[in-house]
């Protein structure tokens, strides 16, 4: 018992200056993939955290490679979001199952629309069969990418045709909620969210997931736009990012905004954070409950931290093929 409660004190201790740490950034848009995953982290069990914990900086800087293959692999665009606004009662008609989904839809109209669903599932898998093997590169890569997709699914705006306003003249609304709002108020946020927890259905967590961020988007289009027709605030100001003068929503008019969508951005993504660390738990049961204590003095190889290489070059170099939005 007191090992358990050392080992509490500890993960906590460490919880509290990854905040400290976190809250000191002021970049987002992959900011909030990498708060995402650095705190999940510590909603782990001890069989787990001690080697998470030794590959923290690799899990938090990691979230964003699935952003960045975008500039590489143009299939990858589809896995961030899911236009459920195209299908005719999602929740009643879209399968779960990626084979039954093919089946009625076919994977062209399904990868059009995306995919995110399911490639969440599928990254699972990859992650438990990594597990399974007790391969470092893979645990790595797939528990770094599988919390970035997570956090796109609860995204409001990851589930529409509309994700960046442009059809309701409301363009931008994407950075808006996912990137000005935390950038402004996610120190305000309280990220404790608990423990991870076995998960028995995934595909079904998935869809409760996107079902809650869809139900959220009347609120997120509606109280930007009641706002801007009131006219108290001026929408837009600019600010000094570096050496560029960057047009941004001013800080009154994203104030009014945040405080009308009464905690909506900290409660989808401290699910994320939650969820994230769930699946990675449930990963790892459905793989057995493999002892990973000798993961623990095994670093990544060479191979692989070259293919990250590659990745990060290509990433500064290139401009991404998909949709016009900040992920």
């Amino acid at each position: 018992m007191a090992n358990w409660l050392n080992f509490k004190y500890i993960r906590y201790l460490y919880l509290f200056v990854g905040i400290l740490v976190l809250s000191s950034s002021k970049p987002w848009g992959f900011y909030g993939h990498k708060k995402i995953n650095r705190l999940a982290v510590f909603t782990l069990p001890p069989e787990l955290f001690p080697l998470f914990k030794e590959n923290l900086d690799y899990i938090s800087e990691h979230a964003v490679d699935p952003d960045k293959r975008r500039y590489m692999i143009p299939t990858e665009g589809p896995c961030h979001f899911i236009d459920l606004d195209y299908y005719q009662f999602p929740f009643d008609s879209i399968p779960h199952s990626w084979n039954k989904a093919v089946a009625k839809y076919s994977e062209d109209t399904l990868r059009k629309h995306g995919i995110v669903p399911w490639h969440i599932y599928l990254t699972k898998l990859n992650l438990q069969k990594a597990f399974e093997e007790k391969n470092i590169d893979k645990i790595l890569k797939y528990a770094a990418d599988i919390g970035h997709y997570i956090g796109d699914a609860h995204v409001p705006l990851h589930t529409t045709r509309n994700y960046n306003g442009q059809f309701t003249n409301q363009k931008g609304i994407h950075g808006l909620w996912e990137s000005r709002l935390v950038e402004l108020f996610s120190e305000e946020y309280n990220y404790f969210v608990g423990k991870s927890k076995y998960i028995t259905s995934i595909q079904d967590e998935i869809w409760k997931t996107l079902k809650e961020s869809h139900f959220a988007l009347d609120s997120v289009f509606n109280l930007e736009s009641t706002i801007t027709l009131e006219n108290k605030f001026q929408k837009y100001g600019f600010e000094q990012r570096g050496n560029v003068t960057q047009r941004v929503y001013s800080r009154e008019f994203s104030k009014e905004y945040h405080t009308r969508l009464n905690n909506m951005v900290e409660r989808r993504l401290k699910a994320s954070i939650k969820m994230t660390g769930s699946i990675w738990y449930t990963a790892w049961v459905d793989a057995g409950q493999p002892d990973l204590t000798s993961l623990l003095s095994i670093k990544p190889s060479k191979e692989f931290l070259k293919e990250l290489e590659v990745l990060e070059k290509t990433h500064s170099s290139h401009k991404h093929s998909g949709r016009d939005c900040d992920y």
